[in-house]
């Protein structure tokens, strides 16, 4: 069924290493340090605007750009001051995603000096063939329609060639809009509004017991 996949797109954060990790807990945790100190509001609060800038924006940095000017190198880099040591390597991971035919990338609306920290870790650097951060994106995010565009452009990418892994349900509707398979990780990340799940090709649990099925049906082909 995926043989004409020839671009495999993965989300990064809760996709790329399992969601039970202690990792994006701390980058939530001083998202809302950020803004306790930026709006001068106790953690309740800040927790609430946090949230709903990430339903309502996709991610919380584009509503703080857009409401409070704040810079986003500056965000970033505070927010994803975090020990990344957390995360169990797993170069067998990137053994599958290497043998998967054609392109490879990373899709995330994280920046790219902490996705190669995060990648590095887990032993996959050498896995992908590109990344596409948040400032390539011009800060507006997935679920964004024009991201999804913007990273087909930047890299020659035919969307109905090309299959998009990811851990929130409702960054795959835009992905599935311009033609591309889909695949949900049902991993018990925080999911985003909206139920619906027609969009969705595949559902899946586990990245890689999932991808050693893909890649010896491939191979066998």
């Amino acid at each position: 069924m995926l043989g004409h996949i020839d671009s495999w797109i993965f989300d990064l954060d809760n996709t790329l290493y399992p969601a039970r990790s202690s990792l994006f807990p701390q980058i939530d945790a001083r998202m809302g340090l950020f803004i306790q100190r930026l709006l001068n509001v106790d953690p309740i609060e800040a927790h609430r605007i946090q949230k709903e800038l990430f339903h309502s924006h996709g991610m919380t940095l584009p509503g703080l750009m857009a409401l409070h000017n704040v810079d986003p190198h500056d965000f970033l880099a505070q927010v994803h001051d975090v020990d990344i040591d957390v995360l169990n390597p797993h170069p067998e991971l990137g053994a599958l995603i290497a043998r998967l035919p054609g392109r490879k990338f990373v899709f995330t609306n994280a920046d790219a000096p902490y996705a190669e920290r995060v990648l590095a870790r887990l032993g996959l650097t050498h896995a992908f063939d590109g990344l596409h951060d948040i400032h390539a994106l011009d800060y507006v995010p997935k679920p964004q329609a024009p991201a999804y565009a913007h990273m087909c452009a930047a890299h020659g990418i035919d969307p109905a060639r090309a299959l998009f892994v990811e851990d929130m349900a409702r960054n795959l509707t835009p992905a599935k809009a311009i033609g591309m398979t889909t695949v949900w990780i049902d991993n018990g990340s925080e999911q985003g509004p909206g139920t619906d799940r027609d969009h969705i090709d595949f559902i899946i649990d586990d990245l890689a017991d999932w991808l050693t099925g893909v890649v010896i049906q491939l191979e066998a082909a």
